[in-house]
């Protein structure tokens, strides 16, 4: 249920944001619309099934059938249409629609090389050619994300992504990392408005329907010139699906899924329907799953998930420009693992008491039926995040200028239950409310140059419920910053450069926690009962300033040749727990403690990259070198003795410091398709990175132990074999068989001080899949899409460096020899897609 908190900022919100939308109209005449349909084949005659076809500078696109034709409804004028396919060149060409009367345009596509032109928003002030960026930006389409089918979203961008990792906590919980930075330096973006969900905490991922994700961009390296704050490694903007196809008919798709390992199952109903540039879309999707297996500890206790997204969208497309508004719910419960065991047979137990009753040596053994099932256990989370955005988008005139307006708010609950003798009692709760906004002007084009003006920021107010655990105090949060962004051509020269300021305003007010004497626990207090006691959380107030800058320039030394270059300084503001934390968060079993000193963090990359685009193969190399002040990290506490202090029993105690940073290191795609060998692939990328500790006085102190930074990915390489047949075989379009080999160094690398991380063996992982495109009648009508992807083939027991159920181990040693918990085994996903 809606409490009263979220009922009216959602109202104030609506309010707004039907403003804005009955505003746009009134900007500009509507006018007539009409109808542009055609077909699109190759060289030779053969049609091309989903060949991208959109008209340049709306939201309005639609994609080819098998028969390679297309009907995409538009606003009567001129309009540039723009057809893409990967493997082959993108076509530009101009067209007059008239009103009320059907506009037949086709056009022959020439094969090149797959990304030559593949155009980007992400990082950029405006759309902008992928080789004429000068950061790195990685580009993932729905169909590859279908391939790369994991646990969540996440998984599937790290499998496709160069330099792209992850921390995990389980299937359903991931943390993205980009080059060895990850939490709140990594935005991630939900149609361009930045996610905030409590996103410091280990123990939750992202909270996107990944059934409605149409694309993935990815922005490797400091991206704090467009986005400000938490920007400083990257960010990745996960774009959802527009409605496309014939106007006036309702269209959707039903998608089921299915994985052996947790008895995953999946569904997701979408919705469509557009007419005279109105645009409607929903989706439903619920996923389930049990706990999940490996070959040396069975199924792991406290890893299964049920969770519910919901997703609605109206919007308006116009010769004015357009505006969609989105709705969406999340809600998902995820147990909590422990990974308490019995210390002989190194089976799962399970705690039934707190405190002193609480033995760990005899919790009981959690039965098989325990660990097969659907239904949640006592001890698990909670989250919920609703989120309500507008995109606005106003043509100026006829000199291409353009303003575009992103309004957002955003409600995120969540809610750990960790105590087994009251179950519903919740031991951490908080809800953080959040409104963006985001204005963006682009002026016309002037003598080659392109100049962005913007201005961004958010307000955010966060607030502790019933709970007995309060890591973090209730607090508000300002934040605002502009820019100044300039692109200039020059022939084969691409530079581009900006400046922008950003101010931060963090506060809270005295915070006391006492004990409840009616539970036992502890619940929030107040001031007059505190008895002279000091609060928990004492009063502050700063402010946090911060210049970021960039430029770098993207040079053609031929047609097929781009040379990369880029250096930008990054800001980030301290996050909530790194200046104010002071408590026990559950679900993490981590007491943190914050520091109220922390000044931001600042870091200066230099990029420097090399593609080609060769008629059999695609090549590019990249290297880095990032140097961060201000550097943010976790320390276990210990005392005099050098031994760990123990505020709360049975949980780890961090304190935040802060030194100097550096992290460098490259990345390398090398891509085969052999133009004598039609229809086959064989991709393979490698990604390196080392993070060092840069603090002398850390390094004088603990020696080697605390050289490297913690949560560096190791070396890693990627090899797939791929065929596709270039042609249909009977009523099986867009077949494909692949084969992946996944490889992970051993990482020898680590943040040693006080055991905080240790050695992680090296592995490689065997995968295997297959698909195809079921068609019918002369048109080949699409009827069903089908991916079979089996992962870890051989069943190899592993454990990733960035999986933090490595460390959740309560013996020194154990009969195995084994310690902590180990990631998912053997695999089969089947996922099968049906349009209607």
């Amino acid at each position: 249920m809606f409490d009263s908190t979220l009922s009216s900022w959602l109202q104030r919100l609506a309010l707004s944001i039907c403003l804005l939308l009955s505003f746009g109209p009134a900007l500009a005449q509507t006018g007539p619309t009409a109808i542009l349909r055609g077909r699109v084949t190759a060289a030779g005659g053969r049609p091309l099934e989903l060949v991208s076809v959109a008209l340049a500078g709306t939201t309005s696109g639609t994609t080819t059938n098998a028969a390679g034709a297309y009907e995409l409804p538009a606003a009567a004028g001129p309009h540039e249409v723009v057809f893409s396919f990967v493997g082959f060149g993108a076509k530009k060409v101009a067209v007059m629609l008239q009103p009320g009367q059907p506009t037949t345009l086709n056009a022959v596509l020439q094969p090149t090389a797959a990304s030559l032109q593949e155009v980007v928003v992400t990082g950029m002030s405006r759309a902008t050619e992928l080789r004429r960026s000068p950061v790195p930006v990685a580009v993932l389409s729905r169909r590859e994300i279908s391939l790369n089918s994991g646990g969540n979203v996440i998984d599937a961008a790290v499998r496709g992504v160069p330099g792209l990792s992850a921390v995990t906590t389980g299937p359903n919980i991931s943390k993205p990392f980009i080059r060895g930075l990850g939490y709140n330096r990594v935005l991630t973006l939900y149609n361009g408005l930045r996610q905030e969900g409590q996103q410091w905490g280990d123990e939750h991922g992202i909270e996107i329907d990944q059934y409605d994700i149409d694309r993935i961009e990815v922005v490797k390296g400091p991206a704090s010139l467009i986005y400000g704050s938490d920007a400083v490694a990257g960010v990745i903007n996960m774009l959802p699906r527009l409605p496309s196809g014939p106007a006036g008919q309702l269209r959707g798709e039903a998608l089921s899924e299915y994985q052996t390992n947790n008895n995953l199952i999946g569904n997701s109903l979408a919705l469509n329907y557009n007419q005279r540039g109105w645009q409607y879309a929903a989706r439903a999707s619920y996923r389930l799953a049990q706990a999940y297996r490996n070959a040396l500890d069975g199924r792991v206790f406290g890893t299964a998930f049920q969770e519910l997204n919901l997703t609605t969208m109206a919007g308006v497309e116009k010769p004015w420009g357009s505006t969609h508004i989105y709705a969406t719910l999340y809600d998902n419960r995820q147990e909590i693992p422990d990974g308490s065991r019995d210390s002989l047979s190194r089976r799962f137990t399970r705690q039934v008491f707190e405190g002193d009753q609480d033995d760990l040596k005899n919790r009981p053994i959690v039965p098989q039926n325990g660990l097969s099932t659907y239904r949640i256990n006592v001890l698990h989370q909670r989250i919920q995040h609703y989120r309500l955005l507008s995109r606005t988008r106003v043509r100026l005139g006829a000199g291409g200028g353009e303003l575009n307006a992103l309004l957002g708010g955003q409600h995120n609950v969540r809610r750990e239950y960790n105590h087994p003798t009251a179950s519903r009692q919740a031991g951490l709760a908080v809800a953080l409310t959040t409104y963006n906004y985001d204005l963006r002007y682009a002026a016309p084009t002037w003598q080659c140059l392109e100049t962005t003006l913007g201005l961004n920021g958010m307000h955010q107010a966060n607030q502790n419920q019933d709970a007995t655990d309060f890591p973090i105090p209730d607090y508000t949060l300002f934040d605002v910053g502009g820019y100044v962004f300039v692109k200039r051509n020059f022939g084969k020269l691409d530079l581009s450069g900006g400046l922008r300021y950003d101010t931060r305003t963090l506060q809270w007010a005295d915070f006391y926690v006492e004990p409840n004497p009616a539970t036992g626990f502890d619940r929030r207090g107040r001031a007059a009962t505190a008895g002279g006691a000091a609060p928990q959380f004492a009063a502050f107030r700063t402010r946090y300033r911060g210049l970021s800058a960039s430029v770098g320039a993207a040079y053609n030394l031929s047609e097929r040749l781009v040379l990369r270059a880029n250096v930008a300084r990054g800001y980030r503001a301290p996050n909530i727990t790194e200046v104010g934390s002071n408590g026990l968060d559950p679900g993490a079993h981590i007491v943190y403690l914050g520091n109220r000193s922390f000044g931001p963090e600042f870091s200066l990359q230099e990029d420097l990259g090399l593609s080609a685009y060769l008629p059999d193969a695609e090549v590019s190399v990249s290297g880095f070198n990032n140097y961060i002040d201000n550097y943010i990290y976790q320390a276990r506490l210990t005392d005099a003795d050098g031994q760990p202090v123990v505020i709360v029993p049975g949980n780890a105690t961090y304190q935040y410091q802060q030194g100097r940073a550096q992290l460098y290191g490259a990345e390398a795609t090398v891509n085969l398709h052999p133009q004598t060998l039609p229809g086959l692939e064989f991709n393979n990328s490698l990604a390196y990175v080392t993070g060092l500790n840069r603090e002398p006085a850390l390094l004088e102190t603990n020696g080697a132990a605390a050289r490297y930074l913690p949560f560096i990915p190791p070396l890693r390489t990627r090899s797939e074999v791929r065929y596709s047949p270039a042609r249909a075989v009977g009523p099986l379009t867009q077949t494909y068989v692949r084969a992946v080999l996944d490889y992970n160094a051993a990482q020898s690398r680590f943040y040693a001080l006080d055991n905080t991380e240790t050695r992680t063996a090296g592995y490689a992982l065997l995968g295997l899949g297959a698909g195809a495109t079921f068609t019918a009648g002369t048109q080949r009508r699409e009827r069903c899409q089908l991916f079979v992807q089996l992962d870890n083939v051989l069943n190899i027991s592993y454990q990733s460096h960035l999986n933090r159920l490595k460390y959740f181990e309560y013996y020194a040693a154990s009969p195995n020899s084994r310690s902590g918990i180990y990631n998912m085994g053997r695999n089969l996903s089947v996922k099968l897609t049906v349009p209607f």
